[in-house]
């Protein structure tokens, strides 16, 4: 499968799954204990002051709220237009002013070294080769910025472990962290019995 065959097809298959998307606890964040878990996990992973976050594979934007207001200023992408209409109108109902552009996160069409912080959710261990993904979103961080993986291997067998992400890292990063998140009910709605976790390196 080519390039452009790959982006049709996750534009179509996520286009049709953005009405529903935020029904899951740990999409829509609609439970104030989830979103609130979330909202303290972002927090201490983020810097204290103002800064430029790219949140890739954005969805319907449930982090990039949370970010924008904690204080950052945010840019979300995505390549599905449906969740890109989800998630600017949830950034107007909740008054954040978010950026948010389709856009392909495996090789985003981006100004290098634009970002302090790239954060994504369950995006990477669905793209092809990603270790040269690693490598082009390494390259959009300052020299003192930070990218946050949150990735797992699930019960269905799909994912990464942990350490095959780590394995992959690029050498523009360094001091990468991994972070157990499956002790963590409240970030899912409930007990999970699977991998999950955060990965936090520096570039």
């Amino acid at each position: 499968m080519n390039d452009e065959q790959r982006l049709r097809e996750s534009r179509d298959y996520w286009d049709r799954e953005a009405e529903t998307f935020d029904v899951e606890p740990d999409h829509g964040l609609r439970d104030p204990v989830v979103r609130q878990a979330w909202r303290d996990l972002l927090k201490s992973w983020l810097p204290s002051t103002k800064s430029a976050v790219l949140d890739s594979g954005c969805g319907t934007g449930s982090l990039s709220l949370l970010i924008a207001e904690l204080g950052h200023e945010v840019m979300g992408i995505d390549t599905s237009p449906a969740m890109i209409v989800h998630a600017k109108a949830k950034a107007i109902a909740n008054q954040q002013e978010i950026r948010f552009e389709i856009m392909d996160a495996a090789c985003p069409s981006l100004t290098p070294q634009l970002f302090d912080v790239l954060i994504c959710r369950h995006l990477l261990w669905a793209l092809p080769k990603p270790n040269q993904v690693l490598q082009r979103w390494a390259k959009l961080l300052t020299p003192t910025g930070r990218l946050v993986l949150i990735e797992g291997f699930w019960h269905t067998g799909a994912g990464l472990h942990a350490q095959e992400i780590i394995n992959a890292m690029p050498s523009l990063l360094h001091n990468a962290a991994i972070h157990n998140l499956s002790d963590q009910p409240e970030l899912w709605g409930g007990k999970v019995a699977d991998e999950r976790y955060a990965i936090v390196a520096s570039r």
